[in-house]
């Protein structure tokens, strides 16, 4: 059985994120006092008195929204409402009760769904607001005082959202997804690729760039595995970041990254690999992620017999630094070989975890030195020692010898490329750690 969800809901700015913020532990999702800045559904995984659940934050619903993106948001929200075992409509005690919230509201309560009543921003501590009394108006039962900002009676919140939560099962099986972040500059079809995997509007698809600025997780089964997809705001280049809430779209997408167990790197094929490209691979790169490169939008390149080889080449050269990722076209309109990312997934999910024995990678080793002698420096030749593996995501390896100067960058290469010549490692990064003789361990 999946964990409980708790939506937290609301008209914007009222202090959703803030409250998501506090109960999650930590600045998951963009606070701002700019109405709008929360536009999809934000998940994150919580416990309480020993029960683990998740909740989601959402875009504030408009009731009256009539532009694009307020309807989207509205839409969003109501999908994590039809997904919630518990639902939280946060309102603050500065506006009173408005039309907004009686709509909301009475919205709710169609829902059929346990409805926890939430007013926010009562900061001060001692006598209670007279205006908290306004809130059973709304027909929720009684109002929960909470301040977001300071945490006052979040845990009275946890406590009642816990009692209404289905009968735990015992039976729950550990976490076995494979945590997939999708990646890229704005604009590239990042989330139209998810919402056609899903087969639902999950995340908001729109010609303006920018338009997905939180990290979105989706969990998601299929013949193929289990899977939680997220979908990060574009990258933009450091010149076009001007604004505090993409500085922070900036950051989900590195810390979406980080969480991450493999990292699809999505390219405009009209593009091909521009130099933006190169810097969000490299964060990948740097991360340690498993990657594929899905080469996106295939659908609109006038193509011959030579062009998809032709293309792959050119990408391969401009990501010279992680030709080990396979490199995939698709076209996330038509669906069109998009069901091969879930077999390069597991794949390279599968080889930046696996293990090799001190035994047998000294054979590579051993047959690598004799093939090209060490280097050597004023008469005085690198010896290696030995070589064990001492982690996994990425593969990890720490090579022994005499001198860690003699061990030239080249040569280091040279092993790296024998070891994936002997055991694969498509689709990893491979980290190599030298030591010398007196290194503390």
């Amino acid at each position: 059985m999946s964990r409980p969800l708790v939506a937290i809901v609301g008209r914007p700015n009222v202090g959703k994120s803030m409250l998501f913020n506090r109960l999650a532990g930590s600045r998951l999702s963009i606070v701002e006092d700019t109405p709008g800045v929360t536009r999809d559904r934000l998940y994150a995984e919580c416990e309480w008195n020993g029960r683990k659940f998740d909740i989601v934050d959402t875009g504030g619903i408009e009731p009256t929204a009539d532009s694009e993106i307020l309807l989207f948001m509205r839409e969003q929200a109501q999908i994590a409402i039809d997904a919630a075992d518990v639902i939280v409509l946060v309102t603050e005690i500065g506006t009173g009760v408005t039309a907004a919230d009686k709509s909301v509201s009475d919205m709710l309560k169609r829902s059929g769904k346990p409805v926890i009543l939430v007013v926010n921003k009562m900061d001060s501590t001692g006598d209670t607001d007279p205006g908290f009394y306004e809130f059973y108006s709304l027909g929720l039962g009684d109002p929960i005082s909470v301040s977001a900002v300071h945490g006052h009676g979040t845990g009275d919140l946890l406590d009642e959202c816990v009692a209404h939560f289905p009968p735990e099962d015992a039976n729950d099986e550990e976490d076995d997804r494979i945590r997939v972040a999708v990646i890229g500059k704005p604009n590239v079809g990042k989330s139209s690729l998810i919402n056609l995997i899903l087969g639902e509007k999950r995340v908001i698809v729109s010609n303006l760039a920018g338009t997905t600025r939180d990290a979105v997780d989706t969990a998601f089964e299929n013949k193929y595995g289990k899977y939680v997809f997220i979908d990060t705001a574009g990258i933009r280049r450091r010149s076009k970041v001007d604004d505090r809430i993409e500085k922070f779209s900036v950051m989900r997408a590195k810390l979406a990254i980080d969480r991450a167990d493999v990292c699809l790197i999505m390219i405009d094929a009209r593009d091909g690999v521009t130099e933006q490209d190169t810097k969000i691979a490299g964060l990948a790169h740097e991360a340690g992620k498993a990657s594929v490169v899905v080469v996106n939008k295939w659908d609109l390149i006038e193509k011959d017999g030579k062009t998809m080889d032709k293309m792959r080449k050119d990408v391969l050269r401009d990501l010279a630094f992680m030709s080990y990722a396979p490199v995939l076209f698709i076209s996330a309109l038509t669906g069109q070989r998009t069901e091969r990312i879930f077999e390069l997934v597991n794949y390279v999910n599968e080889q930046s975890a696996m293990r090799i024995t001190t035994g047998m990678l000294n054979d590579v080793l051993a047959g690598a030195q004799a093939r090209q002698q060490p280097p050597s420096d004023k008469g005085r030749r690198l010896k290696i020692y030995y070589m064990t593996q001492t982690g996994i995501r990425p593969p990890t390896f720490v090579i022994f010898c005499n001198s860690r100067e003699l061990f030239h960058f080249s040569y280091q290469r040279y092993i790296e490329n024998q070891i994936r010549a002997a055991f694969g490692l498509e689709g990893t990064p491979i980290r190599i750690v030298i030591r010398q003789k007196g290194d503390k361990e």
